[in-house]
């Protein structure tokens, strides 16, 4: 599989810029890089820390994160790298905004990741009109892929992504899959100008078939 005859955008779903290197070594290419706090506290610096019993202030987390991201947009320079702010059920899209500003100076290349949730959707609609680009995460469902499209209108195409978790879905006894093609569907119909980010990747069946659907993007870890 050529990078060129390509037309699916391969992503790496890590925290570690190790794992960037090595990527980049077996494939040749890495076009970006989805990361969140989750996947760095993995990585092994924060390991390290943890298992000497040192842990992490709030902002010590956050330079970590930063420090991190910024080495790994170092190794992809072109490429897009997400970057997630810290939010739970209970956190309103003003916090969501006043992370995600300062995020995104971080490195020239963020897609800022929101939560698909009413005040991450909130938070999207006012980020996109500030000239802010976007990865809209936690997707389950059609009606939340409406609700990004719905909510970050007027943004240019490439400035916008929606990451269906296929490997959730798969969990609960769905197939994933289907919904990326459903939303692909509905997009195509619509020229929406949101781009479909397949993610959590658990198989090469996942990866093939998303490459089959037509996915614009497909991001994976690097080892199963």
């Amino acid at each position: 599989m050529k990078h060129s005859t390509l037309k699916t955008k391969i992503f790496l779903d890590s925290g570690d810029p190790q794992e960037t290197k090595e990527a980049i070594k077996l494939l040749g290419f890495l076009d970006g890089q989805t990361t969140n706090p989750t996947l760095i506290a993995k990585s092994p610096e924060a390991q390290k820390r943890l298992s000497e019993g040192k842990k992490f202030t709030k902002d010590e987390a956050l330079t970590l994160y930063r420090q991190t991201v910024r080495e790994i947009s170092s190794l992809i320079p072109n490429g897009f790298i997400s970057v997630e702010v810290y939010a739970d059920k209970n956190t309103g899209y003003e916090e969501m905004l006043k992370q995600a500003r300062e995020m995104f100076v971080w490195i020239p290349n963020a897609h800022i990741k929101f939560p698909t949730t009413k005040e991450g959707l909130r938070a999207a609609n006012i980020a996109t009109k500030e000239g802010f680009r976007v990865n809209m995460t936690l997707v389950f469902t059609q009606e939340q892929a409406v609700a990004v499209h719905g909510a970050t209108l007027g943004a240019t195409k490439g400035n916008v992504f929606i990451s269906p978790f296929v490997g959730r879905l798969d969990d609960r006894g769905e197939y994933g899959m289907d919904l990326v093609e459903n939303i692909l569907k509905m997009y195509g119909s619509a020229n929406s100008h949101v781009e479909v980010l397949t993610a959590s990747v658990r198989s090469i069946d996942h990866f093939t078939e998303a490459i089959r659907l037509g996915s614009d993007i497909i991001t994976a870890p690097l080892k199963p």
